[in-house]
């Protein structure tokens, strides 16, 4: 397995991939500091997963990811970063990235992000779902929904599939889809993990 690892801080570089190196089949391991040469070695050698961070000096990280998609490069991307602005997730949640964690994170997290991300799931460090969440839940409430989409959130909040939801309040899958979605967007969310959390932690519900 070819891992890649993009930060223009060789210390960081060093420490990630002490890390992955541990690992039976993570034992190709590459090094970048900036984006031309990340996208030259990912032209080059084709790893199956890139860990790009998001600032890289005055470059940006992303630039990585929008390039490489528009060459329909297989490799997977996971954001490594320090940041957890609502625009900088939203913007790697927008192209497509394949998971976003916090370098605070421990190593063993880093292993399960990039393994789930390698078998094609979205990892979400869930520190960062919380954050989002909260800010969202400090400034908006819920009374742009309609009555069932506040039903079909208080589901949601129980940590219940779209299929228990549409048997809970007899509805077809698709409708309940369609409400989350709705959900989301009336309450600038971006995953349905932050709406359970934004139903957990707030009184209104």
């Amino acid at each position: 397995m070819k891992i890649l690892i993009v930060d223009d801080h060789p210390l960081v570089r060093k420490g990630i991939s002490l890390t992955i190196c541990f690992e039976s089949d993570m034992k190709e391991i590459f090094e970048a500091s900036n984006v031309n040469e990340a996208l030259r070695i990912i032209k080059c050698e084709r790893p199956d997963l890139a860990i790009v961070d998001l600032y890289l000096g005055q470059e940006d990280g992303l630039d990585i990811v929008k390039r490489s998609r528009i060459e329909k490069v297989d490799t997977k991307f996971l954001i490594l970063t320090s940041s957890l602005k609502k625009d900088d997730f939203q913007r790697g949640m927008e192209i497509g990235i394949d998971g976003y964690i916090l370098k605070e994170a421990f190593a063993e997290d880093i292993i399960y992000a990039i393994r789930v991300a390698l078998r094609g799931k979205q990892f979400i460090d869930p520190e960062v779902i919380r954050y989002q969440a909260t800010n969202i839940m400090e400034n908006k409430t819920i009374g742009e929904l309609t009555t069932r989409e506040y039903d079909v959130l208080e589901e949601l909040g129980k940590g219940l599939s779209n299929y228990e939801i549409a048997q809970n309040l007899y509805i077809s899958e698709n409708t309940v889809k369609k409400h989350v979605s709705n959900i989301l967007s009336k309450l600038e969310l971006t995953h349905r993990t932050q709406a359970a959390l934004f139903v957990n932690n707030s009184g209104r519900i």
